[in-house]
């Protein structure tokens, strides 16, 4: 990687070759895409995560997922930007992180005994100025987890920072009870579906 040079990412000079940037700040898509064995710099995206009045929570991932890409892009448009979103939805209510413990306690009673969909957008700006996107949608199902089990879970703090305050790769995995689609989706990242966009748009840096 790169030398850091801010705290927002990594220093990025304007002579290199086209290289793939990731504008995320999560772990879980840095994790997934090591995993992947995709070569990637970072260059976390501070765009504001807030919903228009109305917006569906599917459009509301793949905009913010264009949003983040974009303005990436902008700093270093010689190279290729990967954004991503991911948003809970349960009745079309949008779930994203929550504020504190009280807020992740509320979603998590809200979700448990329910089907709700993990929804992540996927943008990837190109060198060239297009911008491709997609939306993979993942049905999950909660068990009727209690009070208890729910207050001990958020205590841990690893529901703090994860869209619908709760981690798949993590603890709440035993909340589980059903889980119909992509995996790595609900995660952060649908890995099969961006390495096929990025494998089309020629994309740098991947796995033979």
């Amino acid at each position: 990687m790169l030398p850091l040079h801010n705290p927002n990412g990594l220093a990025i000079s304007p002579g290199m070759s086209p290289r793939l940037i990731l504008a995320s700040g999560s772990p879980r898509r840095r994790e997934l895409l090591r995993e992947a064995r995709i070569e990637f710099e970072l260059v976390v995206s501070d765009i504001p995560e807030v919903a228009l009045p109305g917006e569906q929570p599917d459009a509301f991932a793949r905009r913010m997922a264009r949003a983040k890409a974009s303005a990436v892009a902008t700093q270093h448009p010689a190279h290729y930007v990967l954004g991503a979103d991911t948003v809970v939805a349960l009745d079309g209510t949008i779930f994203g992180k929550p504020n504190d413990v009280t807020d992740a306690q509320r979603m998590l009673s809200q979700l448990a005994g329910r089907t709700h969909t993990v929804f992540t957008g996927v943008a990837l700006a190109s060198p060239d100025g297009q911008v491709d996107d997609f939306v993979v949608g993942t049905q999950v199902t909660l068990r009727a987890v209690c009070a208890d089990d729910i207050a001990a879970y958020v205590a841990t703090g690893e529901p703090l920072d994860k869209a619908g305050a709760y981690g798949a790769q993590g603890g709440a995995w035993s909340f589980i009870e059903k889980l119909d689609g992509s995996y790595t989706n609900v995660v952060g990242l649908p890995v099969e579906q961006t390495v096929a966009l990025l494998r089309r748009r020629g994309v740098p840096g991947l796995p033979a």
